[in-house]
């Protein structure tokens, strides 16, 4: 162990785990937030319609969603020990601000979600109709409130508001609950997070459903999801793409550096363009690239001659208000990811267009290209969602609390070792949930629900 960390600190080490960690989580949340809101929906469908097809659409994806909600609980409660493990010191810097979200967060939102969705796996046939569809709906709810409070903690750290410095402790402590509630970084970044979990659910809804179009197997239930699928990527990718806007113009404000590493942009502009795409070199030498002149002033500034901060005379500015270092991010890294998200996301507009289109001309259901290509898509908004965090968390850096506390202050005092085994451990782990994952959601994926809907749950209450 000791020849494989030689050379490598603590810092990097435990910057590793906590993003390896951090993003395979990330990739069950959104699935979990989005697809519980459409199976509720679907079951709202069946119990108002009383159509057999929604019924078993809406088991057939529920069974997808509780496979999902496991593995997102297991994997996430892995990040909580590691602020102890490996983030002591940023523990005890931000545990006054974070102690109030993070326990609401568990009391109340995660307690909801678990309680209604044990009341509707197992309630079936046991409570009233209206009960078993108000706890599907109540569980989707607990998930979108979770993320909420979990959101507000990390916005903090993005800007941080409603805080001071204990001049003996040198602690951030809390003085304006509602200020952090409020803080204008989380009303965005929640809005964007939430309808890119909408987003992810429907891409994937539909994908599943475009897959069993394809082979024909049970039409109308898949059809109808389809259905709704097309209505939630459309409603769900253009209020993404608006926030993630929106986010940009604050960014530019509350952390230029973060989106002038996303152009590479190093000199202020008036004007700027904008590089759709860049071969070579960032740093002002490309092989090839593609500009869309005055575009980035007017993702920045909303002015067509609006002036955008390079990271050259950021850092200056960095320099003289919080010292000698570099303030630079990463900039090929945010670059590209900045980039994928973007593309992915208008990507995924486009679906969501094309087969509204389709439905009208009720050609949805038996469009083959249409089909596969919301198949392969199923994919995009888990990238796109990991694209999307590695650039909000790493374009932050050298901040971990932004202004406040540097990532490299806020590390435990450890050994190497000790960090590489946990990463290395960590690493199996979730290798090998993400290989049980995969394995039950394509196993039960493929196959197509029974056309007669069971008529009783089995000995212990379960159905799914």
């Amino acid at each position: 162990m000791g020849a494989l960390v030689a050379g490598v600190s603590t810092l990097t080490l435990a910057r590793w785990q906590f993003a390896v960690t951090t993003v395979f989580h990330f990739l069950f949340v959104p699935l979990t937030i989005g697809l519980g809101l459409l199976v509720a929906i679907m079951q709202t469908a069946a119990h108002r319609t009383q159509d057999p097809a929604w019924e078993r659409a809406t088991r057939f994806f529920g069974t997808l969603f509780l496979v999902n909600f496991a593995i997102g609980v297991v994997t996430g409660i892995v990040q909580e020990f590691q602020f102890g493990m490996d983030w002591s010191r940023y523990s005890v810097f931000v545990g006054n601000i974070f102690g109030a979200p993070l326990a609401i967060e568990g009391l109340l939102a995660f307690f909801l979600e678990s309680t209604f969705l044990g009341v509707w796996i197992f309630g079936r046939g046991r409570v009233s109709p209206r009960v078993h569809l108000a706890s599907i709906w109540l569980a989707s709810i607990g998930t979108i409130l979770s993320a909420a409070f979990i959101l507000a903690a990390n916005a903090w750290m993005q800007h941080p508001v409603g805080y001071r410095i204990d001049p003996h402790t040198h602690q951030a402590v809390m003085t304006n609950f509602w200020a952090v509630m409020t803080n204008s970084a989380f009303v965005l970044e929640f809005g964007h997070v939430i309808f890119a979990a909408f987003l992810t659910g429907s891409a994937f809804l539909l994908g599943v459903a475009a897959w069993h179009l394809h082979r024909g197997h049970d039409t109308p239930a898949f059809g109808r999801a389809a259905r709704v699928g097309v209505v939630v990527v459309l409603v769900a990718s253009v209020g993404t793409i608006f926030l993630g806007d929106s986010q940009g113009k604050q960014l530019e404000t509350q952390q230029p550096m973060k989106m002038a590493a996303a152009e590479a942009l190093y000199s202020t502009q008036h004007g700027a363009s904008f590089s759709l795409l860049t071969i070579g070199n960032l740093q002002g030498n490309p092989i090839f690239q593609i500009r869309v002149p005055h575009i980035l002033s007017v993702l920045a500034t909303n002015t067509w001659n609006g002036k955008v901060d390079g990271i050259h005379q950021l850092q200056a500015a960095a320099e003289r208000r919080y010292g000698a270092g570099s303030y630079v991010p990463v900039i090929w890294l945010l670059y590209w990811t900045f980039r994928i998200m973007v593309g992915l996301g208008i990507a995924l507009l486009a679906l969501g267009v094309l087969g509204l289109w389709l439905w009208r001309r009720r050609r949805l259901e038996t469009t083959g290209w249409y089909l596969r290509a919301a198949t392969w898509l199923l994919l995009a908004p888990f990238v796109a969602n990991s694209a999307g965090w590695i650039f909000t968390e790493v374009g932050r850096q050298p901040w971990v609390v932004y202004g406040l506390l540097k990532t490299s202050r806020a590390v435990s005092v450890l050994a190497p070792g000790y960090v590489a085994a946990s990463l290395i451990g960590f690493t199996a782990l979730y290798s090998l949930l993400a290989v049980v994952e995969i394995g039950l959601m394509v196993r039960l994926g493929r196959v197509p629900p029974a056309l007669e809907a069971p008529a009783a749950t089995d000995e212990h209450g379960l159905i799914y």
